[in-house]
């Protein structure tokens, strides 16, 4: 690798890190990033797993965050075209019912019979405040928010367990609604703050919807990397970095890694205290995983649950609770809460005609190696009897496997570390400034830092910002 000198060199081309790099390239500092693998992207890269014409999203498939976070809301990038379900997402129960989040606050809620008028009271003010509520959960909580009397409002609700926030509902369906999405943090229901996790995800659902992307997730990949080249930065594909003394010289190093990856790289270059705080964070459970190229359309029950993007598979609250109680504490569940995307129901251009493909995964222990394949089928036919009839094929990924395609999901862990109300304040260890480590001039930029997981590129942009205020606030 060259020894040239820039301003900046980012280790990892994940959203975050490309997120990262385009911030210091649109302040005019030159920018190096350096991919360990052939193609950019991270969690945002897509392949053809199953059978020819067939495009499926090796991690990340659903978007809500795209249109929602503000560094993306800020960046102009015209061959990113979000795609609509008619309805962002789904819960089937048995008996051929589905509890539905439809675009509408009051459609929901219309839905929900009794539950209705205690949801659209629940719902409704987040709603009308999105980017609020958006600014000030994408962004460490270690500071005063800019819209203090909205997060207050919105904190007494989010800092509790789904568990609580469930009992607000008398039926099964609104609790549903609850455990489903809630269960995206892959903590225990009764942990705090799943009850966020559940408001956030909602109010996005109802204020700017889970789209996909057309053609795929890598297209947004693809489009970070042009936009960054058009500003004059550069990236390496194919080069693993070790050590610090491999990267070319810069004022200021970021890096798209998890603490165990950082640790590994810079050794003993940092100081013993803080080597021995980033050892002590902690990740959650992993994911296995399931890509299939299928015959036609999966054949839900519920009318409804055909029109959905995604798809919270695993019955009522106290079996989805009880599925990722079994994920936290080392089990695998019999029955387990099956998070499904259907992207070809409104994207049809990444199957052949008349085809589909549907992405599904599930909770399992931390670097689990069990195959969860017939245990996710049985529950997706569960709630689509005949679904197993329509496979052409699958392509299966346990949690040895994803961290082997991307080393940030250690164990399996999606999420860049356990997201609870500790970890999510202290990320990823306590300090004013997340972002700098004690090495002057390095500095992490993953999921692991604030606000954490999810395609927003948040992590990567406040990090540079934080860079830019100290080594590179002039150009050289």
């Amino acid at each position: 690798m060259t020894r040239e000198a820039y301003d900046a060199v980012v280790v990892g081309s994940g959203p975050n890190g490309l997120a990262a790099a385009l911030t210091i390239a649109a302040a005019g500092r030159s920018v190096h990033v350096i991919e360990a693998a052939d193609t950019a992207g991270g969690g945002t890269r897509s392949a053809a797993l199953t059978l020819p014409g067939f495009v499926h999203d090796v991690c990340s498939a659903i978007h809500p965050m795209l249109l929602a976070s503000p560094f993306f809301r800020s960046l102009a990038l015209p061959d990113v075209v979000p795609v609509h379900p008619k309805v962002p997402y789904a819960h089937p129960l048995d008996g051929g019912r589905a509890a539905v989040v439809h675009r509408s606050v009051d459609e929901t809620a219309a839905g929900l019979g009794a539950d209705g008028k205690a949801y659209a009271r629940l719902m409704r003010p987040l709603v009308e405040r999105w980017e609020h509520v958006v600014d000030g959960t994408l962004a460490p909580l270690l500071r005063v928010p800019r819209h203090p009397l909205v997060m207050a409002a919105f904190g007494r609700n989010a800092v509790r367990s789904a568990t609580g926030l469930a009992r607000r509902f008398d039926g099964e369906d609104a609790r549903a609604l609850v455990a489903g999405a809630a269960a995206h943090s892959a903590l225990r229901l009764d942990a705090s703050p799943t009850a966020g996790v559940a408001l956030v995800l909602g109010t996005l659902a109802h204020a700017v919807g889970w789209p996909c992307i057309a053609g795929g997730s890598q297209v947004l990949a693809d489009a970070l990397v042009r936009a960054l080249e058009s500003r004059g930065g550069t990236i390496t594909y194919g080069t693993r970095v070790g050590a610090l003394t491999e990267l070319p010289r810069a004022r200021a190093v970021l890096f798209d890694v998890t603490p165990r990856q950082f640790l590994a790289i810079a050794g003993d270059k940092l100081p013993a205290a803080y080597r021995r705080r980033l050892a002590r964070y902690r990740y959650g459970p992993g994911v296995f995983k399931v890509d299939w190229a299928l015959d036609e359309q999966i054949p839900w029950a519920a009318t409804d649950v055909r029109r959905a993007g995604t798809v919270h598979v695993g019955g009522t609250f106290a079996e989805v609770a009880a599925a990722e109680a079994a994920a936290n504490d080392g089990e695998h569940a019999e029955r387990p809460y099956v998070l499904l995307a259907q992207p070809t129901v409104f994207d049809p251009g990444r199957a052949p005609a008349g085809k589909h493909t549907a992405w599904a995964y599930c909770h399992v222990p931390e670097g689990s190696t069990v195959d969860m394949t017939e245990r996710i089928e049985a529950q997706v036919e569960r709630f689509a009897p005949g679904f197993r009839d329509t496979i052409l094929a699958r392509a299966t990924r346990d949690t040895a496997a994803l961290e082997a395609y991307d080393a940030n999901y250690v164990g399996g862990d999606v999420n860049g570390g356990v997201p609870d109300l500790r970890q999510q304040v202290f990320r990823p260890v306590p300090s004013p400034h997340p972002y700098r480590t004690p090495v002057r001039g390095l500095y992490l930029c993953s999921s692991s830092t604030p606000p954490g997981g999810g395609v927003h590129g948040m992590c990567g942009h406040l990090a540079a910002r934080a860079a830019l205020t100290r080594e590179l606030r002039r150009v050289r």
